[in-house]
Order: structure tokens, then sequence, then C-alpha cells
């Protein structure tokens, strides 16, 4: 078995092993991973922190050791805090990174990728179990992102991305996607049971669960949908003020934690 880590800011993680694959999730600076597969150009990995598997470009694999893959698995992580910041080695390079880009083996002010230090000055949060307040204030930091299949950053994200790292920022590890976050956690009967931070799941006409966005305070919804937007949320589903109807039909609410 071999392993790796993102030495880059956003590695794009594909559903098949080829160009023309749609992107199906993002591989964050500082995420570590199980290699599975190999092909010419592509790998499979397995992302540690949720069990997500997909293609990467061979060029952008950056390995790393079992003790290492160990101890970033059991030690306390810690994220970037700022919508965009940047990290910079001794040689003077610069990294981009986004919001929740992980900070391996951080002691404060470095970062450091077999034996590479990366400087780092912005805010930074630890890997703790924060509450569902803490959650939604996280989650407000997406607002206006626009939409992107597979995406997990402020710069394009998708519903279950959002909602994945909101709460990944807050301690809370959950699945990548609505089909898996739908089965976690207990399920309420009524709107008038959740509180801000729960999630809300909709299915399609078949029932096969399609959208997950967090519950706010009033009946309002923050979720994914052509950019992160606030909406209006009942019984029926979430209601788009804009277009004047219901755009996505409620299935059900689940209190993760």
């Amino acid at each position: 078995m071999k392993y790796g880590i993102a030495h880059i800011s956003i590695i794009p993680m594909r559903a098949e092993a080829n160009d023309r694959a749609e992107m199906v999730n993002q591989v964050l600076f500082g995420e570590h991973y199980k290699l599975i597969e190999k092909r010419a150009k592509w790998l499979k990995v397995r992302l540690a922190h949720d069990d997500y598997e997909g293609w990467i470009c061979r060029k952008q694999y950056s390995e790393i050791d079992k003790a290492q893959y160990l101890s970033l698995s059991e030690e306390t992580q810690h994220y970037n805090y700022n919508l965009i910041d940047a990290l910079t080695t001794d040689k003077g390079d610069m990294i981009p990174i986004g919001l929740g880009s992980t900070l391996p083996f951080y002691d404060g002010e470095h970062c450091l990728i077999n034996g590479i230090r990366f400087h780092f000055e912005g805010a930074h949060k630890p890997c703790e179990k924060n509450s569902k307040a803490d959650i939604v204030n996280t989650a407000y930091m997406y607002l206006h992102a626009p939409y992107l299949w597979g995406g997990r950053t402020p710069m394009g994200v998708d519903c279950s991305g959002f909602t994945q790292m909101a709460y990944r920022l807050n301690g809370r590890l959950i699945s990548r996607d609505a089909s898996q976050q739908v089965k976690l956690g207990t399920t309420l009967s009524f709107i008038e049971e959740a509180e801000p931070g729960d999630l809300a799941f909709f299915d399609d006409a078949e029932g096969n669960i399609i959208h997950v966005g967090i519950i706010l305070e009033n009946n309002h919804i923050l979720h994914a949908s052509g950019k992160v937007r606030i909406d209006r949320i009942d019984q029926q589903g979430i209601f788009n003020k804009e277009q004047g109807k219901h755009t996505h039909k409620l299935r059900i609410i689940k209190q993760i934690y």
C-alpha cells in the first residue's frame, strides 16, 4: 500500500481514469489519501477523512510514507480559515490555498510535507468539535460562492461539498455526497423540531436524494443552488422567491450531531 498527500492548492478528482471524465470531487491542499489502483496517467485514491474514492492525475501525486499517513490521521488537524490565503516555502515559492485547506503538522508558524516547510501566517482553525451555531457561522462564509459540481471551496462548491466543509471545519466529519449524508444522524418529523445547523435533504420524482442544505432560523435554509444562497423552507420544500415557486421537494430533516 502506498500513500499520498495534496501538495498543490486543489487536485480535481474524476469519476473515471481519463481526461473527459466528469469531476466528482476535489482534494484540497494537505489532505492525505491511500493509493488503491494505478493506470499509466491516473491514480485511484481513497481520501482519509471520508473514504471517498476517485481518480487523480499522476502528475499531481506526492507520496508520503505510512508513518506520516498514520500521524496525519491520528493528530488534530488545522485548517486555513480565510476565504483565500497562501503558504510560502523557504525558497520563497507561494502556494494559494482556500478555506478548509489542511495544514499538515502545523506548529503555529509552519506546516510540513516530506521535509518541505510551508510558512503560514493566516487565520487557522483546529479540528475541534464545535456547536451547531459555529457550523452555521462557518457556512455563511460560503455565501454567494458559485455552484460547481464536485467543488469544495468558496471559488466553487456543490450542495454536499458545502455541507461537508461547514461541518468539517467545526470538527464534525460527515460523508461527501448528499445520498451518503442522509444516512447519518437522527430523523426529525417536522421543520419546527429542527435547529439551525441541522441538515435538510431533498429528493427527485424517483425518491433519490439529490440535494442538501443547512437549516437556519425562522424557516430559512442555506444551500448551494446556482450559488450558495438563502431561501425559505417549509414542509413542502425550498421556496425560491425570485422564481416564485418551490424548487426542491423536502424529503427528510436530520440532526447529525
